[in-house]
């Protein structure tokens, strides 16, 4: 983490939504070490216990089991807090098109419901989890927060409503927000296993047991991969930021670099081989363009530079360096 002075943190109330979760978790160690007041609600549907057991440690967290689809739940969680964090949702592209009614339940009627909480709970601001795949079939690079495209699932769809009802409370309640617009996150308490696993950590457990990965369509498809250090450190900038201007603005959050998923085969074959050697030999195979899938992703970061002073400290190598050494020391077999 970047040596800036959080202590306005420090005794604050904040309460994180999805906190169980890979960003949530994270998020809620980094604030405890700030000195806040930390609440977690989930509902462990994707979020796990284990990722807590740092925090449970701790006498200034305090856990919720619950659901943020019960409107009474989440005023409940939101009763006394300063902030609040939304981490909770269902991720994954391909869930959203297998179960988009679900998707929609849990990413638009459980923003709303936090929404609502917390403007009548009086919290001073809600910072909010958005997402690159907002920019749909936009082909235009890099990604800059005010020019969209038509989204490409549903679970796009349900992240721009996201934003377009922030920007409605705004106007109709003065209730402030920031957006956050995840760039393809990636480090530390990431779940490897699942359906819907994120391609760096289900890749990393395939090579340290030596299976060869699949990479949807030729691996030449794009992203920004984004390290859990540059997305804590937004977070706290949106929390703490007094700018007005910064505020009710939605920002990109990433390095500002784009990787292949050839190269980033080819950068963990690398790291992964320092730890053992035989996983340089494991063949990597392609299979069939994935439904839904943005080709290429880059995002802009001046707006978060300018507005909220932000300066990420991990490049997308140094990173997969951290998060490569931290699967390798927890989760080998």
């Amino acid at each position: 983490m970047q040596n800036i002075n959080f202590i306005q943190l420090n005794k604050k109330k904040i309460l994180v939504t999805g906190g169980a979760g890979f960003i949530g978790s994270n998020l809620c160690e980094t604030l405890l070490d700030l000195g806040a007041i930390v609440t977690c609600l989930d509902n462990f549907s994707t979020g796990r216990r284990e990722n807590l057991e740092t925090s449970l440690q701790n006498p200034n967290f305090i856990l919720i089991e619950g659901d943020i689809r019960n409107l009474e739940t989440c005023k409940k969680a939101c009763e006394n807090q300063d902030f609040v964090l939304h981490e909770a949702a269902l991720g994954s592209v391909p869930r959203s098109i297998n179960d988009p009614i679900t998707s929609n339940e849990v990413n638009v009627g459980g923003f709303l419901n936090m929404l609502v909480a917390a403007r009548d709970a009086g919290v001073k601001r809600l910072i909010y989890a958005a997402s690159s795949s907002t920019y749909g079939d936009s082909e235009a690079l890099p990604k800059i927060e005010e020019r969209i495209g038509k989204p490409l699932s549903p679970y796009a769809i349900t992240k721009y409503v996201n934003e377009l009802y922030a920007d409605v409370f705004k106007k109709t309640y003065d209730f402030d927000t920031i957006g956050l617009r995840y760039f393809n996150v990636f480090g530390r308490k990431q779940n490897p296993n699942g359906a819907y696993a994120a391609v760096i950590p289900k890749f990393v457990m395939q090579f340290m047991s030596h299976e060869s990965p699949v990479i949807n369509g030729g691996g030449e498809y794009s992203r920004d991969f984004t390290y859990i250090d540059n997305v804590i450190l937004m977070n706290l900038l949106a929390l703490t930021v007094e700018n007005e201007e910064a505020l009710n603005q939605v920002y990109n959050t990433a390095f500002g670099e784009r990787t292949t998923l050839n190269d980033l085969v080819k950068y963990l074959k690398e790291y992964l081989s320092e730890f053992d050697a035989e996983i340089a030999n494991v063949e990597v195979l392609y299979g069939d363009y994935r439904k839904g899938d943005v080709p290429h992703s880059l995002a802009s970061i001046e707006k978060a530079k300018t507005l909220l002073n932000y300066n990420p400290k991990f490049s997308m190598k140094e990173g997969l360096r951290e998060a490569v050494k931290w699967y390798w020391e927890n989760l080998k077999q």
